[in-house]
């Protein structure tokens, strides 16, 4: 049994729990105090170097998941006709399936990702506006063109669903956790005692790394592993230096 039973079925929960929890968690990290000596830029350089003001992110990450939310319905839909209501597996299988969907989403978003960075026309007309964000905040991990949060998230969101073959609930699970983890990659603070920083090496520096003007070819992964960067020699390691300043700075590193 889970909280939302008798309230709200699965499928809506698999379909507004991740919005919720985006606004949530990323509000959580806006709303901090400046936190300077954890941050890998310093508020001068994203005042400086973003090139789209707050409210015209906030706008697009609204856009994206209005167009995730529909798709999800029906998907959703189409599924729960085509099975009837399902039996809840074990929990056992229910790790195995998020850990399937986890490598299918990593292998979806490494090659779509990659694409609209080598593919010029994509590049310049789609993925480059998700790149205004140099210095990446929180609120901004889905702030991308429509198209892109169509192919990249949405899509690949629902092919990790029908591939894992795990159920509305385990999705609610799943998608919740994806969404945390897109966040904290973008949230350009490395605090102590991250889960995410301790479980995942593809992480907020990680990702920084690829929104530097050396990195952007490199540190395609997201939002879990870097098995295919390391694979397809694309990984950059990194290393984190103080700066005199305060704080941290995410630097490529030879390692």
């Amino acid at each position: 049994m889970v909280l939302w039973e008798g309230y709200v079925s699965d499928e809506v929960m698999g379909t507004f729990a991740p919005i919720v929890v985006y606004w949530l968690y990323a509000g959580m990290y806006q709303l901090l105090p400046p936190l300077d000596r954890y941050r890998l830029h310093t508020r001068k350089e994203e005042e400086q170097k973003n090139l789209v003001p707050l409210l015209s992110v906030v706008k697009g990450v609204l856009l994206q998941q209005l167009v995730q939310a529909t798709v999800a319905q029906v998907l959703f839909l189409i599924t729960s006709s085509a099975t009837g209501t399902p039996i809840q597996p074990s929990i056992l299988v229910q790790l195995i399936q998020i850990f399937v969907a986890m490598l299918v989403m990593d292998t979806w978003q490494y090659f779509v990702h990659r694409y609209m960075h080598q593919n010029k026309f994509l590049y310049r007309h789609i993925h480059s506006q998700h790149h205004r964000l140099v210095v990446p905040y929180a609120i901004g991990a889905l702030y991308n063109h429509p198209l892109e949060g169509l192919l990249l998230d949405t899509l690949g969101g629902a092919i990790s669903f029908l591939i894992s073959g795990m159920t509305a609930r385990t999705a609610v699970f799943f998608f919740c956790f994806a969404v945390m983890k897109t966040i904290d990659d973008h949230c350009g603070l490395w605090l102590p005692g991250n889960i995410f920083h301790i479980f995942f090496k593809n992480n907020t520096a990680y990702h920084d790394i690829h929104h530097q003007l050396q990195g952007s070819k490199y540190n395609y992964s997201q939002p879990f592993f870097s098995i295919w960067d390391k694979m397809l020699g694309t990984y950059m390691p990194y290393s984190l230096v103080a700066r005199q300043e305060g704080g941290l700075e995410a630097r490529p590193s030879k390692d």
